[in-house]
């Protein structure tokens, strides 16, 4: 768990980056109707978690970073015994100070009026644009309004800003507590994918194995950070398949993609292994051609390097060993030049890992690829795909979708995969399988 003196390290960072003068808004994320009067499961922005590790709705965070160290107020709602008879216990104003380490607390009816007051007199406002169109329209309303009655005494603000430049790139850089977390997240899921492959056997369906991840999950006091992919034979070659309803067949491959959600952190793992436990010679050439890619890319992971060179490592591989195989003809560097590649390897390699299982973060700074650091943690996850109805590839490939991945943490030195520990190499899915 995130401790409070880390949100409020956060704060404060973000408040130094936007300098005296500025104010800086953020809001919480609008509990969400699933159908009439029924909900969403609620989760909160990650934003907004990252800054306070508040969990309810109906809040908005205000940052003012010339007073002292910087001051942080949360409107949040006041707690009502009649709400928290039919919700739960609410943290309330008290508990905003006392629990998460606000410097003041108001009740969220207030936030108009206090927010107007802070306005003058403040030079910039950062704020979350584009999320809450109403919202937007109604801070631009109060600055317009400002504006008609500055007068010497005081003025209005000048720029309103988006936050989401400053804030996102201190997200790519994680904290050893951020990492801790990750690492625990990614714990629940390897167990999740390791009771998946202990289990599979022909004739069950990729309900049941979904219906196992959750299992897992929920147990460990996780949730899924994304809606998992299980799915066998062909329908690995439907890269977001999310149906998980189809029997599960003897000769065939099971890829899973699923990660766990811990404390607002996500993991992502994909496995593919042989729904019988035993790859076929095909299955396993391929298959090694992925994982040599995958191992390669995660080799390049280092601090230094480009983010474009985790993805030409892999695709260099996998072009090479598609080339191999015959699946591919034609040199290996013209057929990347040409990208021809693409027609089977159709994906990045990777992405920022997080709060969001797609993470926020540029992958490109001033036009060139990123420059890899300490502390950024990224998926490496190359994958083929040969679908069916591929008329001009051998028989013995169609239908075949084998992704690898998993997560890693750039170091000073060596790369730090996460997820390391789940059988992975074609002999530990075997031994895994058969015991």
């Amino acid at each position: 768990m995130i401790k409070d003196k880390e949100y409020t390290r956060r704060r404060r960072q973000l408040m130094r980056r936007a300098g005296e003068g500025s104010l800086i808004i953020l809001q919480a994320a609008p509990a969400r109707i699933r159908n009439n009067d029924a909900h969403y499961a609620y989760r909160q922005d990650s934003d907004f978690l990252y800054l306070t590790g508040f969990r309810e709705h109906d809040a908005l965070l205000v940052m003012v970073p010339d007073e002292g160290d910087g001051k942080s107020i949360l409107f949040c709602r006041e707690r009502d015994p009649t709400r928290e008879m039919w919700d739960g216990r609410m943290v309330g104003l008290d508990g905003a100070v006392d629990e998460f380490g606000m410097d003041e607390a108001h009740d969220i009816s207030e936030m108009e009026k206090r927010l107007k007051d802070m306005l003058p007199d403040r030079e910039r406002i950062y704020h979350d644009l584009g999320r809450d169109p109403l919202f937007d329209q109604q801070l631009i309303g109060w600055v317009n309004e400002l504006r008609g009655v500055a007068r010497k005494t005081f003025h209005a603000p000048e720029e309103i800003h988006a936050l989401h430049d400053m804030l996102h790139d201190m997200r790519v850089y994680k904290s050893r507590e951020e990492l801790a977390v990750m690492r625990r997240s990614a714990k629940v899921a390897i167990e999740a994918h390791e009771t998946a492959m202990r289990t599979c056997v022909p004739g069950m369906n990729e309900a049941d194995i979904h219906a196992g991840l959750l299992h897992t999950f929920i147990r460990n006091r996780c949730e899924a950070s994304y809606l998992p992919i299980v799915a066998g034979g062909a329908n690995a070659c439907v890269l977001h398949y999310i149906t998980n309803d189809e029997e599960l067949l003897d000769g065939e491959l099971l890829l899973i993609d699923a990660g766990a959600e811990l404390d607002g952190y996500a993991s992502d793992i994909t496995r593919t292994f042989p729904i019988n436990g035993q790859f076929t010679p095909q299955q396993r050439d391929l298959y090694n051609v992925v994982l040599e890619a995958q191992r390669q890319a995660i080799d390049s992971v280092r601090a230094g390097k480009q983010w474009q060179d985790v993805h030409d490592t892999a695709v260099r591989m996998a072009t090479a060993g598609m080339v191999d195989l015959g699946i591919l003809k034609g040199e290996v560097a013209e057929l990347i030049d040409s990208e021809a590649f693409k027609r089977f390897y159709v994906h990045n390699t990777g992405h920022w890992l997080g709060l969001d299982v797609h993470d926020v973060g540029e992958y490109t700074i001033d036009g060139h690829s990123r420059e890899l650091e300490p502390g950024m943690v990224l998926t490496v996850e190359p994958g083929i795909y040969i679908p069916p109805d591929t008329s001009d590839v051998d028989e013995c490939w169609r239908g075949m979708g084998i992704r690898i991945e998993d997560d890693v943490a750039v170091t000073r030195d060596e790369p730090r995969v996460l997820t390391d520990g789940l059988a992975k190499s074609v002999d530990e899915i075997e031994a895994l399988m058969a015991a």
